[in-house]
């Protein structure tokens, strides 16, 4: 993934030819499988996002007019009930026929054999090589097996920390100098912000993207020497003291230690549009800009908001930044071939919007001509993802990963809100992970 990270900082920082200005748009065009008269049915599950819908409402419609035997249902649901409900689906043999995860979610059903690889003819390529091409170099690594591609991107994302402005003010503070570099920063700044009333938080500081513990979390255990998996791939959970001083901190963070955040709250992110006092920092992505301005223009356009990186412990014996992720589509491989078909023609096309996709809903699909437009390179704080992401990596992927990321969400939660001992949580995570590990 280092090629990727060195083509976008070559893109950002030096001048380049521009091979387009985002890219192509195109029509639809029926397919030879997708255009059969027999109807075909195409369930669509993905996470709720308001601006995207409104795109994907009429990109669909659009498919549809050159597509009449075509009907799509879409099903959308929050992100972290989408994983629950596409993971039981598919363990009951009834998945929806195309859908999208972060690939720690994904890639278990690429391993499991649930899912097909791209109909390069109906998702409009040659071959796997073309699809790649089309890509920032090793972005479809983590969908690629035996030489066959069993994604598409939506998105490749990555988490800074989104700041309101006026909350500091508020609490004393200069945002522009006062906002965290540190982890240790973070917990005597939100100190100073939060609010309470009793033992309730009414106005916290900042607070974690508690259950997506491989994007937000891993890379503090990293600053601090520690790994999920060993290089070797035989050994989880390395280095006690770096995971042991993790947990701690988290104690210290919830109800039962400084008392400054807690899974228990509404999520930080959906607060933060509202602009409601009630919460000052949150860990976010650049699709986080389009939905402040659709939720609250007056906010977006007032100034009183900015983002900064990913903080690092003070005695970081590495700089990581947070994990960047790639939601994929991909479609069931028990779909007969008709289906398959059209829904990737269907994914194809609502995929070739992708400047459009990047100024209405602030994501980012990785094609060369999307990543050389100036679409990309004006977005408000561009440059600070793009620091952040050379920092950071993709995150942890493979056939355990969701398991894992439980286990992990289990050792958290039980430091934070049950007073189990760090070091003993430490203890029943590796061993558990452990087990998992030795099980593939």
């Amino acid at each position: 993934m280092k090629k990727l990270i060195a083509v976008l900082l070559a893109l950002l920082i030096v001048a380049v030819p521009m091979f387009a200005q985002g890219a192509e748009e195109k029509k639809p065009e029926a397919t030879s499988a997708a255009s059969e008269s027999k109807p075909v049915t195409i369930e669509f599950w993905t996470h709720e996002d308001a601006n995207r819908q409104a795109l994907e409402d009429r990109y669909i419609a659009e498919f549809k007019e050159t597509h009449p035997n075509v009907t799509v249902n879409v099903t959308r649901q929050s992100s972290e009930k989408l994983i629950e409900l596409i993971q039981t689906a598919f363990a009951a043999g009834q998945g929806p026929t195309m859908f999208n995860l972060s690939i720690e979610d994904e890639y278990p059903l690429i391993a499991a054999g649930r899912v097909a690889p791209i109909d390069y003819e109906a998702a409009g390529y040659k071959d796997a090589k073309a699809v790649k091409d089309a890509y920032l170099a090793g972005i479809l690594d983590a969908v690629t097996v035996d030489g066959d591609v069993y994604g598409l991107p939506l998105e490749l994302t990555n988490w800074s920390i989104f700041i309101n402005k006026k909350v500091f003010r508020d609490a004393g503070l200069d945002p522009e100098k006062d906002y965290p570099k540190t982890w240790e920063d973070m917990v005597e700044v939100s100190k100073k912000l939060v609010i309470r009333e009793g033992d309730i938080l009414v106005r916290r500081g900042y607070d974690f993207r508690y259950g997506y513990y491989l994007v937000n979390n891993m890379p503090m255990v990293e600053q601090l020497g520690g790994k999920l998996i060993s290089d070797d791939g035989k050994e989880a959970i390395v280095g006690e003291d770096a995971w042991v001083k993790f947990l701690t901190y988290m104690q210290n963070w919830g109800p039962n230690g400084e008392n400054l955040g807690s899974p228990t709250y509404t999520a930080a992110r959906k607060l933060f549009n509202k602009d409601n006092n009630d919460i000052a920092m949150c860990s976010t992505g650049m699709y986080q800009e389009a939905r402040i301005l659709k939720d609250n223009p007056d906010f977006y356009n007032s100034g009183e908001w900015m983002v900064v990186p990913y903080p690092k412990f003070k005695n970081a014996v590495k700089d990581v930044a947070g994990c960047y992720y790639g939601h994929f589509y991909m479609v069931n491989a028990d779909a007969d071939e008709a289906t398959q078909a059209a829904a990737w023609s269907l994914i194809s096309y609502m995929l070739s919007h992708g400047e459009e996709y990047l100024k209405n809903v602030g994501i980012i699909q990785p094609t060369t001509a999307l990543m050389n437009s100036d679409t990309y390179k004006n977005m408000p704080y561009a440059d600070v993802f793009t620091k952040d992401l050379e920092r950071g990596h993709i995150v942890y992927y493979g056939a355990n990963s969701s398991e894992i990321q439980d286990l992990i969400k289990t050792a958290v939660e039980a430091v934070m809100l049950q007073g189990v001992d760090p070091k003993q949580a430490y203890l029943q995570l590796k061993a558990s992970a452990q087990e998992i590990l030795d099980e593939q």
